[in-house]
């Protein structure tokens, strides 16, 4: 069975396969004019070629017989005769992209964090052959968007369009350098939009692709996707292959997502993400009928964490969020970049369905760093645990009331004992608990230890939390 794998893509721009027919009905969808050479000749010199050079550590003697995993490595270096590297070894790397000039006053080029991850050096070339050093503004891994600088000279922007605009079937083209070949143009059209939970990105990462068939291969990496009035919609960033090759499934940013993270690198540097403080799920058609809401569109608020942002805010588990800053939101992926894409101290207005009422909550994002540090001195047994209340019939222990651990932190003081996800606390300092508050009032009376009695499966223990 051949395995389906997501590949980032390293080193390239480009643009899909013909979409042009000669019959008559072709040339009445497209328009008179059947070609896009005007149209290209004007902003591929806005693409441009990036190299980029370090040095990167072999995390595993396992799965490192070729350097840069799944990437296409393009360098030459590493371990030549296929064998593995020993763990801790420095391995020089050479990656290949590409990137898009979005101000030409100022040398900006947009392109893809993964591109210029661990680089000491980048280096850029343009479509005439001239080569550049480039400085590295900022990066950000969550949306794997990047900003470098490069000398102003005589370069050329790409117009930036709105991505919010497109439809699916709307023709675009993908502009790159395939496999180290240069500029490359194919086109396609727009296969799906608002893709998310694929993974790519990382567990905390923000995803919204636009999907298109346009060709892409490996080193496409932050080139261009574009409409056919030649507007940037989309960085190119990854396809879905079973053997590294273009199948018809690529994956771009879509440029007003890529656009908040830019204007917050070029003027900070970096991303600092403000905390709203909820877990959100989609409201599926079981759901929409369970909380008699008409319609499956939305998220559902699953846990507000204590404390938080939108806790002080009034925000309640089962709150189905229907707008965000004005914009319908469809999916739980769909809050979790809006939040994602702002920064500390920033207002957010909510319209959310509450019992089959619609009310308005204004929350104010946090700094995740200091509300972790006050949270942890608030509560410091109880930090690092998500936990539910628990209240059920089991087959190794018969009926039991308290409350279970969905997930602990690294580090807390949980995790030092070695509580793990599924045990069931049933008491607190010899006192039964059967809620989630009883448990937080027996632990704030005493600040210098909580002994928990926990049953594990068929056994129980108890373990102290100081």
């Amino acid at each position: 069975m051949k395995r389906i794998v997501l590949l980032s893509l390293f080193s390239l721009f480009i643009i899909t396969g013909s979409v042009f027919s000669e019959d008559t009905q072709a040339a009445t969808v497209l328009g008179a004019e059947t070609s896009i050479a005007p149209m290209l000749k004007k902003i591929m010199p806005a693409v441009v070629n990036i190299a980029a050079q370090g040095e990167t550590i072999v995390p595993t003697t396992s799965d490192n017989k070729k350097p840069g995993g799944n990437n296409q490595d393009n360098s030459g270096n590493g371990n030549d005769n296929n064998t593995p590297l020993p763990y801790g070894t420095l391995r020089e790397f050479a990656s290949l992209g590409s990137g898009v000039v979005i101000d030409a006053t100022k040398g900006y080029i947009i392109t893809n964090a993964h591109v210029v991850e661990k680089a000491k050096t980048i280096t850029v070339t343009l479509s005439n052959g001239e080569s550049f050093k480039a400085k590295l503004i900022g990066s950000d891994g969550a949306s794997d968007v990047a900003v470098i600088q490069i000398p102003v000279g005589k370069l050329t922007a790409m117009p930036i369009g709105n991505s919010d605009d497109l439809q699916v079937g709307d023709f675009v083209a993908a502009i790159g350098n395939p496999f180290g070949l240069s500029q490359t143009a194919t086109t396609g059209i727009v296969s799906a939009l608002q893709r998310g939970s694929l993974g790519l990105e990382g567990p905390q990462g923000l995803e919204s692709f636009i999907q298109t068939d346009a060709s892409i291969n490996p080193g496409n990496s932050g080139g261009a996707l574009v409409n056919f009035k030649g507007q940037l919609i989309g960085i190119n960033t990854a396809i879905l292959s079973p053997e590294g090759g273009n199948i018809g499934i690529g994956f771009a940013i879509p440029i007003n997502m890529a656009r908040t993270v830019v204007d917050q690198l070029i003027k900070y540097g970096s991303v600092k993400r403000g905390l709203m403080g909820v877990i959100v799920q989609d409201l599926t058609p079981d759901l929409a009928t369970g909380f008699n809401v008409p319609e499956a569109k939305g998220a559902v608020i699953t846990q507000v964490s204590p404390n938080s942002p939108a806790a002080k805010a009034g925000l309640e588990a089962g709150d189905i969020v229907q707008k965000l800053n004005g914009r319908e939101m469809l999916t739980a992926s769909a809050v979790r970049n809006a939040v994602g894409l702002l920064r500390v101290g920033a207002k957010i207005e909510l319209q959310v369905l509450r019992r089959s009422k619609t009310i308005n909550i204004t929350v104010v994002t946090a700094d995740p760093e200091q509300y972790i540090k006050k949270t942890e001195k608030d509560d410091p047994f109880l930090f690092g645990l998500s936990l539910r209340n628990f209240d059920q019939q089991t087959p190794a222990q018969g009926h039991i009331t308290g409350i279970q651990i969905v997930q602990v932190s690294k580090n807390s003081a949980a995790w030092r004992e070695g509580l793990i996800p599924g045990d069931v606390i049933v008491s607190a300092n010899q006192k039964p608990v059967k809620t989630i508050g009883e448990l937080q009032e027996i632990a704030k009376e005493n600040d210098k230890r909580l002994l928990l009695n926990v049953l594990r499966g068929s056994s129980g223990m108890f373990v102290v939390l100081d």
